[in-house]
């Protein structure tokens, strides 16, 4: 049995600045750095995602043509190989074991819809390392950290959210999503436990 960290979306365009910028998003970049300078050792492998998103076109309705509506059309963000779609630079990758692209012309909100530059997918990254604990981490909480742990535990993963290594939209749909998580059999704790 192993465990695994996911270091979901640390870009540019999610952190502060960004075209979707979120408050505390550079220092959960410093944060998760700093974790893993600790415990990087713990994690048989630690897979860090980033939107991956296509320049031409609308990706799947995902990129706003007119207003967007923050819910299921966005402004443009993350486009592949522009700086926005770059980690944050506070986001120390050294130890990252698999890098994950998602939303390549499509909507995607999950870690579990991206795939690595060999095209596996983190399903198949979990079951070949025998992986059963997922801790995760990353931005934005009430959106691809939700959206990558509900399908971490419906992929029959036991979930850990550090709370302390997320950053949220907004205080109460971040709160509402982390209880939602909890009540679906996360578990909530501060990295600081650890």
């Amino acid at each position: 049995m192993s465990t695994a960290l996911f270091i979901v979306d640390v870009q540019n365009d999610f952190t502060e600045g960004g075209a979707l910028g979120v408050d505390g998003g550079d220092a959960v970049a410093s944060a998760i750095s700093a974790y893993l300078q600790r415990n990087a050792a713990d994690y048989a492998l630690i897979i860090a995602s980033r939107d991956w998103h296509d320049g031409d076109g609308d990706n799947g309705g995902h990129f706003a043509t007119g207003e967007p509506d923050f819910v299921d059309t966005w402004p443009v963000h993350c486009v592949a190989g522009t700086p926005g779609a770059d980690y944050d630079p506070g986001l120390d990758t050294s130890a990252v074991t698999h890098h994950v692209r998602k939303g390549q012309g499509a909507p995607a909100y999950s870690l579990f819809e991206g795939v690595t530059d060999d095209g596996r997918t983190v399903a198949e990254l979990l079951s070949a390392h025998g992986v059963v604990d997922v801790d995760i981490t990353g931005i934005a909480t009430d959106y691809c950290v939700r959206a990558s742990a509900l399908d971490a535990l419906e992929h029959g993963r036991h979930v850990r959210i550090l709370t302390d290594l997320v950053a949220g939209v907004a205080p109460e749909t971040s709160e509402a999503a982390l209880a939602e998580l909890a009540h679906a059999g996360a578990d909530l704790e501060e990295s600081k436990s650890r």
